[in-house]
């Protein structure tokens, strides 16, 4: 059955979201079926993308359907480059170029990774709801997406039901990535702790540089859909001032991977072109979550399809206002626990004017913060009510 507009831009959304984070991910645990995800994503991505040109050329029919619709496709192509990013994040892995050590124990302190695991035989986890087995409270590991087989199922309910052979992407810290193996029948990672930090060596800035870079790229592109979802030029400009600290940090990781040149032998000077391709993958990212925020920013109302298409998304954007005496003020993001209590991530806090990018889970809230999150549209009501947020019947937008 054809596929609508609607319908093709909400899966290349997920699509590439997905692909961002998996991408990521198998450099973290510098594996070569992670990135395979990520191409068999890039697949469906590139079948998705090309029906939808041809769909908006079939459905112009006037000079304001064109202009309209040339709006969709700078999306597209923005979800595109997105895309192209994340794979060529990917081949770094599947290319065997390496990546420094010091890159992985620096993912290791994020405080949520991406973890895909496959049910095997001697599995506890098939034949049972998502609902029933809890893994959340159990691992600290959320279930944001399914393989069957060549089907995806992004962002499942608790009524999802797994099956033998499904392939499982969570999201969660790194400690509970062994604990979901172990019930899906597979083997442990055994991951280490972080090494301690010793004294600066011209690698460990640019790896330092090098994940900060990602994060300001993951940030720009959530708030590009906020921008436009929300219809918020003040949010188009904070993108575009991510994406110039962005170029100013490729600047720099180039500047300190060269200094770092200095100090290894020619058999590691594959992982720090490694360092450099992942910097400019990330950059375009960047780039591509600028280029998007043209929506927002433009005088011409945006074709309804978008918002009709970023409501349906797995993980839709929304807004919460923390009001005084609410159950959140003056409690910090870890203490809520409110990925676990309302499926919602907190993606930027607005205070005084200013915004926090990738706040930390110790962040105190206050009153009159304005928080950005992403998640399942039902988990909207829930952080509006600990925020204390009236808003609770009204949709996102």
């Amino acid at each position: 059955m054809r596929r609508n507009v609607k319908e093709l831009l909400v899966e290349a959304k997920d699509a590439s979201e997905l692909m961002l984070d998996l991408a990521y991910a198998a450099v973290f645990f510098d594996d070569d079926e992670l990135a395979r995800e990520v191409l068999r994503l890039e697949d469906r991505m590139d079948v998705a993308v090309h029906e939808m040109r041809i769909l908006c050329m079939l459905a112009t029919r006037s000079r304001e359907d064109a202009e309209q619709l040339a709006g969709v496709l700078n999306m597209v192509n923005s979800m595109e480059e997105i895309a192209d990013a994340a794979e060529d994040i990917a081949r770094v892995v599947l290319k065997d170029l390496g990546v420094p050590g010091e890159l992985r124990d620096d993912l290791r302190h994020a405080e949520e990774i991406l973890a895909r695991v496959k049910l095997r035989d001697g599995n506890t986890l098939a034949s049972r709801a998502l609902h029933d087995l809890a893994l959340p409270s159990e691992t600290g590991m959320w279930v944001i997406a399914i393989r069957r087989d060549i089907s995806y199922v992004h962002q499942p309910t608790g009524h999802t039901v797994l099956q033998d052979g499904d392939v499982l992407f969570l999201q969660g810290p790194a400690e509970g990535v062994d604990l979901v193996r172990r019930l899906a029948g597979g083997e442990t990672f055994g991951l280490q702790p972080p090494a301690p930090a010793g004294r600066l060596s011209n690698l460990d800035r640019a790896v330092d540089i090098l994940v900060e870079l990602k994060n300001a790229a993951e940030v720009a592109v959530g708030l590009a859909y906020s921008a436009i979802l929300f219809r918020d030029v003040g949010l188009a400009r904070e993108v575009s001032g991510v994406e110039d600290r962005c170029d100013d940090l490729y600047n720099d990781l180039q500047r300190w991977v060269l200094r770092a040149a200095q100090d290894v032998d020619d058999d590691e000077l594959a992982e720090l072109r490694a360092l450099l391709q992942i910097g400019n993958s990330s950059e375009r990212i960047a780039d591509a979550a600028q280029e998007m925020t043209r929506l927002a920013e433009s005088d011409e109302e945006p074709h309804p399809v978008v918002a009709a298409a970023l409501r349906e998304a797995d993980e839709i954007v929304a807004d919460a206002v923390v009001m005084a005496g609410a159950p959140a003020e003056g409690r910090s993001l870890r203490d809520l626990s409110l990925e676990t209590a309302t499926g919602m991530y907190v993606l930027a806090i607005q205070r005084a004017g200013g915004w926090a990018y990738r706040p930390r889970g110790t962040r105190p809230l206050r009153a009159g913060d304005r928080l950005l999150a992403t998640g399942p549209q039902e988990g909207v009501t829930l952080i509006r009510h600990l925020t204390g947020d009236l808003r609770d019947d009204e949709p996102a937008v």
